[in-house]
């Protein structure tokens, strides 16, 4: 699969952002052995080298070969903030072009979970986040993707177990990169992590929906939906213009249909917005006929936006009501509460500092 290089300036291919058959490729056109390629793939993605020098049973002809025709992705650690409640680490990291993303790294009983960006910046405009103020800087490389886990994995010296694509960034506005990317992440000769440990999140783009559903992954699929009228969600997030819930709805319905897998749908709850008794009535009906799984969320609270997260009495009402209606629910553990919490805020605060 080709990767998506509109968003860059480099007119070099990147090595890391490769599968190992455009790997043996490589080889072939170095006039190296093929299992060569098996070597590299494997001090990229299972060693997870920083750089052509950390590959020690490679001959140096074949290390001046890739450096002279090939990029190698590698991100700078800016910061670091862990959290003194749970453990929860938030990192901020620099591309090659300068532009910062940041990640996160939870540990939860049943493993270590990183939460990783898409893009540098945003272009959704969703009303709460912090990630979009500054718009869309460009697309990932499914390598700078990948990156961000290996060098959290280098960092804390611990396996991880989980993957959620839920950072700065919509996953499906950067399609072909994601794809590439969930293909080596899972792929046996590297970490192969397991595509239902993986969790990709979109605010809406129904047209990728139906695209991402025809691959039939077994990743799960999690919708940002946060709000249950077409009226309240086009004031929360501008992508609603363009596509109502039917239409949302009839593709969460296609995706189920062709994978298997269960949709989850992210409920940002704001106070006064939309936690009220209409609101839960109205997402009641919206997505039980899905037989879907809800997940609230009490909002990080954004100084340039302007709302509250809902007070604890009443996410729980509102987790009550839909649970009474048979509506598989639960309400998102809290991590890292004391640092930079919501998308976006730690990399905003940053650039604020730079300017």
């Amino acid at each position: 699969m080709e990767m998506d290089r509109e968003d860059t300036d480099s007119t070099k291919r990147d090595i890391k952002s490769l599968t190992l058959a455009q790997l043996q490729g490589v080889m072939t056109e170095a006039s190296q052995k093929s299992y060569r390629a098996k070597q590299l793939y494997e001090w990229m993605h299972v060693k997870l080298a920083r750089d052509y020098e950390e590959m020690t049973n490679l001959p140096g002809t074949l290390k001046t070969f890739c450096r002279e025709h090939f990029d190698y992705a590698a991100l700078q650690l800016i910061k670091v903030q862990e959290s003194r409640v749970d453990g929860t680490k938030k990192f901020l990291f620099a591309l090659s072009d300068g532009n910062l993303i940041e990640s996160v790294w939870m540990r939860y009983k049943h493993g270590n979970s990183v939460c990783i960006s898409s893009q540098a910046g945003c272009r959704m405009g969703c009303r709460f986040c912090a990630s979009t103020i500054d718009g869309l800087e460009r697309n990932l490389l499914p390598s700078e993707m990948l990156d961000q886990i290996y060098a959290i994995t280098r960092y804390t010296g611990e396996r991880v177990s989980n993957v959620v694509v839920m950072g700065s960034g919509e996953p499906l506005d950067n399609y072909e990169n994601l794809l590439c990317f969930i293909r080596l992440l899972t792929d046996e000769n590297g970490l192969h992590i397991s595509q239902r440990s993986v969790t990709v999140s979109t605010c809406g783009i129904v047209p990728m929906m139906y695209r991402l559903a025809d691959e039939k992954l077994q990743i799960t699929l999690a919708l940002s939906l946060h709000a249950a009228t077409d009226e309240k969600r086009r004031k929360l997030m501008p992508i609603a213009n363009q596509y109502s819930l039917d239409e949302l709805m009839r593709a969460c319905t296609y995706y189920f249909q062709q994978t298997g897998r269960r949709i989850t749908f992210e409920y940002s709850l704001a106070g006064g917005v939309n936690d009220t008794k209409e609101d839960v009535e109205k997402l009641v009906s919206l997505i039980k006929p899905l037989h879907a799984h809800i997940n609230l969320i009490p909002i990080n609270p954004v100084k340039e936006r302007d709302f509250i997260r809902s007070g604890k009495e009443a996410v729980t009402v509102f987790k009550n009501k839909l649970e009474k209606n048979g509506i598989n629910v639960t309400i998102r553990r809290e991590m890292g509460q004391d640092i930079d919490g919501a998308c976006g805020q730690l990399r905003r605060s940053h650039l604020l500092k730079r300017s």
